[in-house]
């Protein structure tokens, strides 16, 4: 579809002055043109379309959901929001937190069907919005190669990659983000754009940490990966009582570590746990281990070390126990974050918070290394020094107190933290309520992403409850 034909479609009227709620025969018209399925309320397979991976959000009533096919389906459902000015939203993964991928009364387009995987003789990896993190990580890893990704095999590539992408290897090769090349996107003129370091560098520089659905549907990512290795693994756990100390001594540990290694922690009121990464010997792994077992003071209570290859050592960082409510193909919680900007100083004051809130299961994630070496300003991503994001996770299933409760007992941990965390978030971790959510999310880099939104968003068809085009009377809090 070129330009002149998404005029003629959209009919080329500021969406600000559109009245929605299109005839049937404006929908049937839309299917007619589609290559892939329509699927509106009342159609067979309508109710399992319109799912995300929350389960919380199954009451959402999209008008409908097209299971894009081809680029010239997503260019049909932008002309067709924009004519009616009906919310429109991408969705890859369906991890949107908040669920914004699943929009009352809009159009959800699936990308589920763009989730080709080819990869290239010189190591580049050509990948549609669509693919999810596990068949990645396996197709690659055939080819051997590997693209620095999360380790959640159910996860979008498109969400992870646009909020920035955080790893378990991360400290060595940089966010998912760094080894982007080029995204192919339809934006709200309806142009299909292949965007690059030379080709709409603003866009390109927007798509890396500026968040998902802000600036367009992109529908396929041009990436650099890196050779395949085995991956040496440690877990260590620690006996009750001992949070305080392993999160004051993993706060100077590990920013002292090579960038070959990596580390998480798990901090709530029943666990004490750090588990890694490190490209490298067993043996040195061990040694590097020990040094944080000796800052701690007490030996763990378990403690496995051993070398796996890629796939299989991502796999054991996906422990579906880690994320509360979780079940084979959905789940029922909700989340928010902090970024650590330096070593907190009374590390027993962080652990009487956390638990406090018994609940609350707290996800930590070292950065530093090769992510450190990009500067604030060179991608969207702005959290660059952190020496780690800290995610907080709670059930919003019935059982758990549904999801009020879950946001309440979120909001006490977020808001009870001290200086060091700063008023700052992960954009891949959307917290509806998160105060300043715009300046949390996106820093120093915000004005330049408000800048690109409106270029290529100047109507905002793309406009969201945290969106960047989103007008200013619709956003939490007054942020802006």
């Amino acid at each position: 579809m070129d330009r002149r034909a998404f005029l003629r479609i959209s009919g080329a009227v500021p969406v600000a002055g559109l009245a929605g709620r299109p005839p049937s025969g404006d929908w049937e018209r839309l299917r007619g043109r589609l290559t892939g399925p329509l699927h509106r309320p009342g159609d067979p397979g309508y109710p399992e379309a319109k799912q995300g991976f929350f389960t919380m959000y199954d009451a959402r009533m999209p008008s409908a959901v097209v299971g894009a096919a081809r680029v010239e389906d997503v260019q049909a459902a932008v002309a067709f929001a924009a004519r009616h000015r009906l919310p429109v939203a991408a969705r890859s993964g369906g991890h949107s937190y908040p669920g914004y991928s699943t929009v009352d009364g809009g159009i959800v387009v699936d990308l589920s069907r763009f989730s080709g995987i080819e990869v290239r003789p010189d190591g580049r990896a050509v990948i549609g919005a669509g693919a999810r993190l596990g068949p990645i990580a396996t197709t690659l890893a055939a080819a051997g190669r590997v693209l620095p990704a999360g380790s959640c095999d159910t996860v979008g590539i498109a969400g992870l990659t646009l909020g920035g992408g955080v790893g378990v290897l991360d400290r060595r090769y940089g966010l998912t983000c760094d080894h982007l090349e080029a995204a192919r996107i339809v934006t709200a003129d309806g142009r299909v754009r292949t965007v690059s370091g030379s080709a709409e560098p603003d866009l390109f520089w927007a798509l890396r940490g500026g968040g998902g659905g802000n600036f367009g549907i992109v529908t396929g990512f041009t990436f650099r990966t890196v050779p395949i290795a085995d991956v040496a693994t440690f877990r260590l756990v620690f006996p009750a009582g001992t949070q305080a100390a392993l999160l004051a001594a993993w706060q100077e540990w590990q920013p002292s570590m090579p960038d070959e290694l990596w580390s998480g922690a798990n901090l709530d009121a029943a666990t004490a746990a750090v588990a890694g990464t490190f490209l490298g010997a067993q043996a040195r792994m061990n040694e590097l281990v020990d040094d944080l077992v000796r800052r701690v003071g007490t030996p763990p209570a378990e403690r496995d070390g051993r070398v796996l290859d890629h796939v299989r050592a991502m796999r054991s960082f996906d422990d579906p126990e880690s994320r509360p409510g979780a079940a084979v193909a959905r789940a029922a919680y909700v989340g928010t974050s902090r970024m650590l900007l330096r070593p907190v100083t009374d590390p027993a004051a962080v652990v009487e918070l956390l638990t406090r809130a018994p609940r609350v299961g707290t996800l930590i994630d070292a950065g530093g290394g090769a992510i450190a070496r990009v500067g604030a300003r060179e991608t969207a991503f702005p959290h660059r020094s952190a020496l780690a994001s800290f995610q907080f996770l709670h059930g919003a299933a019935p059982e758990d107190g549904g999801e009020a409760e879950a946001r309440r007992a979120l909001a006490a941990v977020r808001d009870g933290l001290g200086p060091e965390f700063g008023t700052t978030g992960y954009v891949n971790y959307l917290d509806p309520e998160m105060p300043d959510w715009a300046q949390a999310y996106y820093g120093v880099n915000l004005p330049r992403l408000r800048a690109v939104a409106r270029k290529y968003d100047p109507r905002r068809i793309f406009a969201f409850p945290q969106g960047l085009s989103s007008p200013r009377s619709t956003v939490h809090k007054g942020e802006f």
